[in-house]
């Protein structure tokens, strides 16, 4: 099924704000995020077989108050740890890493709201979060050089400001009540601009047609003159000039999505094993599970599970070591290099589990009924968005020579 979305034909539904549950506590944001995995966990073979896109689950975690976990206090918000947002991720990714991905900008943005924000735009918008609003970026241009250049431009008309370009890889556009953008401004500086998803001129088009990660509806995003008002514009330009987490929290959400499919992908081996494969003929044993090879293997993976989930852990707590006090160049520097370890682990064991389910479980388990394959195009599809190559370079770098990594939200 393949739908072409445009916003006359489908806007998401804002949320009965009397129905978005205000999360106060890391324990009630677990709670939360449990009770959504066990809704969706059943439906998600058959999202991804027949690519049913998740409306009515995204309008559910609306409304579980999970979308303003990270809200500062201040503002109403529960401001988890890192750790609980990591967490989050891993528990709603083991049951659908499609739809957990899909508010993965929405995290990102709010860091990024947290660190150049003004007062009132924090005010405003983390309101429009805690009523059950969705963030979904506007992501990179499909033919740039890289993920930071573009032609995407807000330009000051005698009409106002207008936004104009064509976007790709916009994770959770088409689910979003706001979709910020990367453009460059008059002065060819970067602006991110929080535009809402009625907004005149714009263009949410369903046009992603990945093996894996099939129901994220990652595609196109259009701006044809799109008015902005100058109050929805934030100066990401001012970001390489300062030290935060706003890179290292995008990337330890990143890991934990790839520790979720992992954790799944070697769940169902062992029930695959368990329940339905054949012991191999010359093994003399009754049992595919009283195998000694199949065993070892087993147990190889579950350490690699859990060396990766922890590393992930540890990740997280230095970053909220970090948050509490001023965050330095040198800082910053230690956050990302922790969620590049994490990222490498995370990602090695993503690929390794969804890969040896099929030794592990044998020939029938790629018969189609049983759609594992998921796993495999899953953690393929998503372990690319940053390759883990430049993880294990940012590490070394870093280590023997002490070059402070690039800041941007792929650190």
């Amino acid at each position: 099924m393949s739908e072409k979305l445009l916003p006359e034909a489908r806007l998401p539904r804002h949320p009965d704000p009397s129905r978005v549950r205000r999360i106060a506590s890391d324990a009630e944001a677990l709670e939360a995020a449990r009770r959504l995995a066990a809704e969706f966990a059943p439906g998600a073979s058959q999202r991804d077989r027949e690519r049913i896109l998740p409306w009515d689950e995204l309008d559910r975690w609306s409304e579980s108050g999970l979308g303003g976990i990270t809200v500062p206090r201040a503002h109403g918000g529960a401001d988890v740890s890192y750790a609980t947002l990591a967490e989050v991720f891993v528990i709603l990714c083991t049951a659908d890493p499609a739809l957990g991905q899909i508010p993965q900008n929405h995290f990102g943005l709010l860091g990024v709201l947290r660190e150049i924000g003004t007062e009132e735009q924090q005010r405003r918008f983390y309101a429009e979060v805690l009523a059950g609003g969705r963030l979904g970026n506007a992501g990179p241009e499909r033919k740039s050089k890289t993920i930071l250049h573009g032609e995407t431009r807000l330009q000051r008309t005698a009409d106002g400001l207008r936004l104009t370009g064509q976007r790709f890889y916009s994770t959770g556009a088409l689910f979003a009540h706001r979709i910020p953008a990367r453009a460059l401004d008059d002065e060819g500086r970067p602006v991110q601009v929080w535009v809402p998803r009625d907004a005149p001129g714009l263009s949410v088009i369903d046009d992603w047609a990945s093996f894996g990660q099939r129901t994220t509806a990652s595609g196109s995003v259009k701006f044809d003159a799109v008015p902005v008002d100058a109050g929805d514009v934030l100066p990401v330009w001012q970001l390489a000039d300062r030290p935060g987490l706003f890179g290292p929290n995008s990337q330890l959400v990143q890991a934990a999505i790839d520790q979720g499919i992992a954790i799944a992908a070697v769940a169902d081996a062992i029930a695959f094993v368990r329940e339905k494969a054949r012991p191999w003929l010359d093994s003399g044993v009754e049992r595919a599970a009283d195998d000694p090879h199949l065993i070892q293997d087993v147990g190889r993976l579950q350490v690699d599970l859990h060396a990766a989930h922890e590393v992930l852990h540890e990740a997280a707590r230095t970053l909220d070591a970090i948050a509490a006090g001023p965050v330095t160049a040198e800082a910053s520097a230690r956050a990302s290099v922790a969620v590049a370890e994490a990222k490498v682990l995370t990602t090695r064991i993503a690929l390794d589990a969804s890969e040896k389910l099929f030794e592990l479980a044998g020939s029938s388990a790629t018969r189609a009924q049983h759609n594992l394959d998921r796993h495999w195009r899953n953690a393929r599809t998503h372990t690319l968005h940053d390759p883990v190559r430049w993880k294990t370079h940012l590490i070394g770098k870093y280590l023997l020579n002490h070059v402070l990594p690039p800041r941007h939200s792929w650190n």
